[in-house]
């Protein structure tokens, strides 16, 4: 049972997002974006995937599960990054670009993905009756219904890679390439200020009679 995906977005446009795999994530829940209209709560199925999203105020909170994963936990998880999403951010998130707060936020969703899959109780500690029965009216589709063209969506999911050792891979390599850069600048204003001198030199021998600048003494 694992949480895979987790994106904030405004309308279409992705804010914050984190995937625990690789796969075509963004191509699929784009389709489910450009249908949500109002603010509400759906759950759509797709073979043994299962898409839940919170839509609140122009901001939709989007994950996608294993069908076993309870839908109970994965609202929970929602609703929480919901809350912490907003305290953070606002009112600025509707006005933001996309990704700008992917940096910070990616964490957040990192973290709370593998709470809510390793906590056996995550989620369930403190359910009503009330809660309950709210989970129960939220609409579950297939997500074949989003189709225009009657096209089948079909998610690749790719666990065998493992998106966080290559954020580690990624990191480490950016660093690398800093380092390299910065070697490389150096070796280059060096190589400039050498052929400066040289040319200062030259023309310092010019007008001064010659290398040994007799003129100049």
């Amino acid at each position: 049972m694992s949480i895979y995906y987790a994106v904030v977005a405004r309308k279409t446009t992705i804010l914050t997002k984190y995937a625990l795999y690789s796969g075509n994530f963004d191509e699929v829940t784009n389709e489910i974006l450009r249908k949500v209209d109002r603010d509400g709560k759906l759950t759509y199925t797709h073979d043994k995937y299962l898409f839940h999203y919170i839509a609140s105020d122009m901001i939709t909170y989007l994950c996608i599960c294993d069908e076993d994963f309870p839908r109970s936990k994965a609202f929970a998880f929602l609703s929480d990054i919901m809350q912490r999403f907003d305290r953070q951010y606002g009112t600025t998130a509707k006005t933001a670009l996309p990704y700008a707060m992917n940096s910070d936020f990616s964490k957040v969703l990192q973290n709370r993905m593998r709470y809510y899959t390793e906590n056996p109780e995550s989620g369930t500690i403190t359910k009503v009756q009330s809660e309950i029965d709210d989970l129960k009216q939220i609409m579950v589709k297939n997500i074949d219904s989003l189709s225009e063209r009657g096209e089948r969506i079909e998610l690749l999911v790719n666990k065998a890679e493992d998106l966080t050792n290559q954020s580690t891979q990624f990191q480490r390599q950016s660093r690398d390439l800093r380092r390299a850069m910065f070697w490389k600048n150096v070796k280059m204003y060096l190589l400039i200020g050498g052929i400066g001198f040289a040319i200062f030199w030259i023309i310092l021998s010019i007008s001064c009679g010659g290398i040994g600048i007799p003129k100049c003494r």
